[in-house]
C-alpha cells in the first residue's frame, strides 16, 4: 500500500509538472556545459553556499512561523502612486520607478527596461495559495506597460519571474535579458528565441546603446523539484554616462566588491533587503549587508527593493527598510524610499518619506543617536510597556 501511494504521488506529480507551463521549461545541460559554474548537472555558486544553514536554525524558523508575533503584513492597504504613462521613455534623465519587489522600471538614455516581471497577485505557481502580494493598489498593470527596449530577469523564482506576466510582454519588449537556462522558460511560454538574449556571468552585450552585463550572485534557482539547473545573476547596465547596478536576489560575498571595482562607481544601486533570516543567511542580505553591497559596488545612491510587497520571511514587513534607514545613516548612505508607482530622478533625488507608517520605530530611527536596530529597538519595546 506504501509502494503504491508513492507511487501515485510521484505520478501526480510528473504529470502537474508536464501539464503546468508555469514551471517553465530550463534549458538543457549541453548548453550550460559552456559555463565554468556547471558542474555536477548544476550551476555553483562562486562561494559554498548553503540554501540552508543548519538543521537547528531551520528548525527554529519553523517554530517561529507559527508561534512569533512579527508584524509580517501591514493591516492597512498600502499607498501606491499611478505611473505617468505619457512620460515613460520621454526624457534622458536616469529615472527608476519601483513598482514593489523587485520589479522596477528604469529609464536610462531615453531607453526603458523592465526588472524582474511579477505582477501576478501570488508569488507561487499555483492561484489560490502562496505569498499573497500585500493590499494594495497596482501602479500599473503590466497589460498597461509601454513599448519596452529590454526585460532584465535575475533568475527563475517564481516572485521574479511570473508566468502570466511574461505572457503579457508578448510583444511589449524588444529583447529579454537572462542568465543561462533561463531561455527555455521563455520558449515555452511564447517568446521568441531571437528576442532572448542568454548570458553566462560577466558576459556583457550591447544593444541600442546600452549594454548589460550578466554579473555574479550568491543565490540559487529552480521553479519545481530540481534546483541549480538554470544560472542566478545580477546585472550591470551601463548608458552612456550613468550606470545602473540590479542585485536580483543574493547573499552578501565578495563578489560586491569584484563588480565595483570592474563597473564602478554606479550612479544607482537596486539591491535587496528584505526576506533574509539565520536559517537560509547565505542567499539572502540583511540591511546591514545590504548597505555594505552598496559601498563595495561604489554606489551613489541606493534603492532598496525586494521588501515591501511578500510576506517571505519571519520579520516584521517594515524592519528590513527601517534596519536599513539606521545602517545608511551609520556609514554616510543615500537611500531613498519611493512608494511603489514613485519614480526616483538620479540627479535630484527625495529624501526620505515613511510612507509605511509613523511608527514608534520609525520615530526612534529618524531621531535618536542609537546606532543599531537593536538598541533602537529595545528602547521602543521600554516606551511602550
Amino acid at each position: 500500500m506504501m509502494i503504491l501511494l508513492l507511487v501515485l504521488l510521484l505520478g501526480s506529480g510528473l504529470l502537474f509538472g508536464a501539464c503546468a507551463p508555469q514551471l517553465g521549461a530550463a534549458g538543457d545541460d549541453d548548453g550550460n556545459l559552456r559555463s565554468i559554474n556547471f558542474r555536477d548537472g548544476k550551476f555553483h555558486n562562486l562561494v559554498k553556499t548553503s540554501v540552508s544553514t543548519s538543521t537547528n536554525e531551520t528548525f527554529r524558523a519553523m517554530i517561529e512561523y507559527f508561534i512569533g508575533k512579527q508584524n509580517r503584513e501591514p493591516v492597512t492597504l498600502l499607498p501606491s502612486v499611478p505611473v505617468s504613462l505619457e512620460q515613460i521613455g520621454k526624457k534622458n534623465d536616469l529615472r527608476i520607478t519601483w513598482l514593489g519587489h523587485s520589479t522596477c522600471l528604469i529609464e536610462i538614455d531615453g531607453r526603458v527596461i523592465l526588472t524582474d516581471p511579477m505582477f501576478s497577485e501570488r508569488a507561487s505557481p499555483f492561484s489560490f495559495m502562496g505569498p499573497k502580494r500585500f493590499a494594495s493598489e497596482i501602479p500599473i498593470q503590466v497589460e498597461e506597460l509601454p513599448q519596452l527596449d529590454a526585460v532584465l530577469i535575475s533568475h527563475d523564482h517564481y516572485d521574479h519571474m511570473d508566468y502570466q506576466s511574461i505572457l503579457a510582454l508578448k510583444g511589449k519588449a524588444k529583447r529579454f535579458y537572462v542568465p543561462l537556462g533561463v531561455a527555455g522558460h521563455l520558449q515555452r511560454w511564447g517568446i521568441p528565441l531571437l528576442q532572448i538574449i542568454e548570458l553566462d556571468w560577466w558576459e556583457q552585450r550591447t544593444n541600442d546603446g546600452l549594454s548589460f552585463t550578466a554579473t555574479p550572485a550568491r543565490h540559487f534557482s529552480g521553479r519545481g523539484f530540481i534546483s541549480n539547473k538554470t544560472l542566478w545573476a545580477s546585472w550591470v547596465i551601463k548608458g552612456n554616462q550613468q550606470r545602473v547596478f540590479f542585485s536580483g536576489d543574493s547573499g552578501y560575498f565578495g563578489g560586491f566588491e569584484t563588480i565595483g571595482e570592474k563597473y564602478g562607481p554606479f550612479d544607482v544601486t537596486l539591491l535587496e533587503s528584505g526576506a533574509y533570516n539565520k536559517a537560509w543567511a547565505d542567499i539572502h542580505m540583511t540591511p546591514e549587508q545590504t548597505v555594505q553591497a552598496h559601498l563595495d559596488l561604489k554606489g551613489k545612491m541606493l534603492l532598496p527593493i525586494h521588501w515591501g510587497k511578500f510576506n517571505l520571511s519571519l520579520h516584521s514587513w517594515t524592519e528590513p527598510i527601517e534596519r536599513l534607514l539606521v545602517a545608511a545613516k551609520n556609514q554616510g548612505v543615500l537611500v531613498v524610499t519611493p512608494m511603489q508607482g514613485e519614480n526616483v530622478v538620479a540627479t535630484n533625488p527625495q529624501t526620505v518619506e515613511r510612507w509605511w507608517g509613523k511608527s514608534l520605530y520609525s520615530k526612534l530611527t529618524a531621531e535618536n543617536n542609537k546606532t543599531t536596530y537593536t538598541e533602537i529597538k529595545d528602547e521602543a519595546t521600554s516606551i511602550e510597556n
